[in-house]
């Protein structure tokens, strides 16, 4: 079991089954869209994120981004991180057809991918806190310059990091920013980008 400081924030109730197995902290559940209307439960939610921070993970779907967004927009004065599943095509055990976009949720997802998605959101496990602060943070500015933003091809460009970085394709530019920035210090970014770009 990993000991995990952070409160966290999934979907549904087969999610937090999921994570239960090898997690060993609190599992927020906010039943789909219903935490958009239950302001009684957005302030638990709030309360107990106030408490010990939270880390959102929810799936790669659509849903699942619209979810997320509106909690990010809640929990603003929270300290929340973000952990991100791949997108992988298929459909979850319990399930008889895949969800409409054909991607696993939170609950088909491998334990060692949950737990991955969980560091390099900078989740504190076992104790130690896998957050980064690096020297210089890669910036908007760095972005466009090697042609993720503002350029007819950038799309395709930070679509080739999501999948080598196995994060889901719904990314923002913004919200790309803000993973690889947990990721990578500006040396490291590049030096990313360049071995990507040769292979």
């Amino acid at each position: 079991m990993y000991k995990v400081k952070e409160l966290i924030i999934v979907e549904g109730i087969y999610d937090k089954i999921k994570l239960s197995r090898f997690i060993d902290g609190m599992v927020f559940i906010t039943n789909g869209f219903r935490i958009i209307k239950n302001k009684e439960q957005m302030q638990t939610l709030h309360t107990l994120a106030r408490q010990s921070g939270a880390a959102i993970l929810t799936d790669s779907d659509a849903a699942g981004f619209k979810i997320r967004n509106f909690l990010k927009q809640q929990l603003q004065d929270c300290d929340v991180k973000h952990a991100y599943i791949p997108d992988i095509k298929g459909k979850e055990k319990r399930k008889t057809q895949p969800g409409k976009e054909g991607l696993l949720g939170v609950e088909g997802i491998s334990d060692d991918l949950l737990l991955k998605a969980l560091r390099d959101a900078g989740c504190t496990i076992d104790g130690d806190s896998t957050a980064r602060r690096p020297a210089r943070a890669i910036t908007k500015a760095d972005f466009y310059a090697d042609g993720l933003t503002g350029g007819p091809d950038s799309a395709e460009k930070r679509r080739a990091v999501q999948q080598a970085l196995g994060l889901p394709g719904k990314l923002s530019a913004n919200m790309l920013l803000d993973v690889l920035n947990r990721l990578f210090d500006h040396e490291e970014y590049t030096e990313f980008l360049e071995n990507l770009q040769n292979n």
